[in-house]
């Protein structure tokens, strides 16, 4: 029939080896590469309360300083709740890749729970965001951001009240120029998905 279009054969795997990789849409998509700098956001399965204590939330974040410690990642901040928290680190040469240490801090923190609560196998964290940090006032922001978290979740009025979080601890080791510059930077626009 004149005027009809007929695609020319093609192997299906020819097809596939020339498209690029797929982002699956039911989770966010994690490029983990050592020596660089990320903001972390994990949350709980559908946002439960499972660090509900004052000691639950204490293991979350002993583990989580520890295991970051052991697998050479240096937090620059971090806060701890209920049912989430927010992380910068900073990975160098040796660091072990980020989604593992992750993995492993989600897994101990998922036992030791399960186990306060006489049972296996129920599934504490539901997934993580992260984001590369590259351009020097986003990283300035999102380190404010999990500094002031507690405070933008009205849980206190001042950062350094909250005690599962980094702001007493960058207030003592840092200078006040760097206090005092850090917390300059406005965070109303730093874009988190943050509805806990």
């Amino acid at each position: 029939m004149p005027g009809t279009f007929k695609l020319p054969s093609v192997r299906l795997a020819d097809l596939k080896s020339q498209l690029p990789s797929k982002d699956w849409p039911h989770a966010p998509v994690h490029r983990l590469v050592d020596n660089a700098v990320y903001f972390v956001t994990a949350s709980t399965l559908h946002k439960q309360h499972f660090f509900d204590t004052p000691e639950k939330r204490d293991l979350l974040e002993r583990y989580l300083l520890t295991l970051a410690k052991h697998s050479g990642w240096q937090l620059e901040a971090w806060a701890v709740f209920a049912n989430h928290y927010h992380i910068v680190v900073r990975g160098n040469p040796e660091s072990r890749n980020l989604g593992d240490f992750l993995h492993d801090l989600h897994g101990v923190t998922s036992c030791e729970l399960n186990r306060l609560h006489g049972g296996q196998g129920r599934q504490v964290w539901f997934n993580f965001r992260d984001t590369k940090l590259t351009i020097q006032y986003s990283y300035l922001a999102r380190l404010n951001y999990v500094h002031q978290n507690a405070v933008k979740h009205k849980l206190v009025v001042v950062a350094n009240q909250y005690p599962w979080c980094s702001a007493t601890w960058f207030e003592r080791v840092a200078s006040p120029a760097q206090v005092k510059t850090i917390y300059g930077f406005k965070i109303d626009r730093v874009k988190v998905e943050d509805d806990f």
